[in-house]
């Protein structure tokens, strides 16, 4: 089983993510710094609802036998909280966390790590968790990239707080402002929806301490649902979960799970692999306004360069927007089939584009 197909296993569905974690316009020093993990989230395991998962006790044990199915084992796995389902019972806080735990001891890749969610921390302020994981927030570095884990739950007012943003803005300024940085999270830092609790609350402040380091990418849960966002050049990339897929921000009167659909089971479900690869990232992100050929490749092309491509010639979009010259897209082709080590070009709301090019 490749890396590629794993999370249509066990009839989950859901679609794998990649992203390059490359050095802007640098590259890598080998092709021995390439490496890939695995984001699982939200599992809220204890949760029972049979008309939002029937499934509610097997998708986690599904998901640990498609990771342990894989030919080439991730270097680690990360949960990014919401492990159990709340409950106000201490007693039974504990012992779905401690199941939860005997059930991830099931992975047969040794290099596994944990982080909370408010349902396992906000009540106790973090105390059950830390009990049987340790730590809700700490630093690591692998393969020349720097790991931070922050917690932004055990507080119930969603902040990450001034001791931990201490902490944050000390472990940063050991690094280089070209450091290669992997934040995880469970909330989103950013205010996606506060109306629903997808924010926190001094999230701007965490964002303003990465925003001098130029390759920076957020992974985080919390949604229950694939969301692409950019601050600046910084990337949040949010997670599906793997109990109950939630809808749009802001698409219902009120946040409830989406029902489980008999004809389509599993839907909205999935976890993510993220891969970092020896190469540039170029990204574009495209509003409706950029429904025009001509804007889309000059953006293209104005990407492809940050990124270190050579881009042959010049495009003239801003006069004619609606219209491209082929041979320059030849051109481009062209360069793009000899880069070495190849590019990444992420285009996010690529829905946007229906006209042809």
């Amino acid at each position: 089983m490749n890396r590629r197909n794993f999370v249509k296993l066990a009839g989950l569905g859901g679609v794998v993510f990649t992203s390059g974690l490359a050095r802007g316009a640098g590259t890598y020093g080998s092709s021995q710094d390439e490496f890939f993990f695995v984001q699982l989230s939200d599992t809220h395991w204890g949760f029972q609802g049979p008309a939002v998962n029937p499934d509610a006790a097997g998708t986690l044990p599904k998901a640990i036998a498609a990771v342990n199915a894989l030919e080439t084992q991730p270097d680690f796995v990360v949960f990014t909280g919401d492990l159990t389902h709340t409950t106000d019972d201490p007693r039974e806080r504990r012992r779905r966390l401690a199941e939860f735990r005997d059930l991830a001891r099931g992975l047969k890749n040794p290099n596994v790590r944990f982080m909370p969610g408010e349902h396992d921390a906000a009540l106790d302020d973090g105390a059950a968790y830390r009990e049987l994981f340790g730590p809700t927030h700490y630093a690591f570095d692998h393969k020349g990239v720097h790991f931070i884990a922050l917690d932004n739950v055990s507080d119930r007012a969603a902040r990450i707080g001034d001791e931990q943003l201490g902490w944050l803005k000390a472990d940063l300024e050991k690094r280089k402002r070209d450091d290669r940085i992997v934040v995880l999270a469970h909330r989103p830092l950013f205010p996606l929806y506060p109306q629903w609790d997808w924010a926190t609350r001094d999230g701007e402040q965490a964002i303003d301490l990465l925003m001098p380091y130029r390759n920076v990418v957020v992974f985080y849960g919390h949604i229950h649902q694939e969301h692409h966002y950019k601050t600046g050049h910084i990337e949040h990339h949010s997670a599906k979960s793997l109990i109950f897929p939630l809808p749009a921000p802001g698409s219902m009167p009120k946040r409830e799970p989406v029902k489980w659909d008999p004809a389509q089971p599993y839907r909205g479900l999935g976890y993510r692999e993220v891969e970092a690869e020896a190469g540039p990232v170029a990204w574009v992100s495209l509003d409706d306004y950029d429904n025009r050929p001509g804007v889309f490749w000059s953006y293209v092309a104005a990407a492809l360069r940050r990124s270190g491509v050579a881009v042959p010639g010049t495009l003239p979009a801003a006069a004619r927007e609606r219209a491209v010259d082929h041979t320059f897209l030849l051109r481009l082709a062209s360069v793009l089939a000899g880069q070495d080590p190849p590019v990444t070009l992420i285009v996010d709301d690529l829905h946007l584009l229906t006209e042809p090019a």
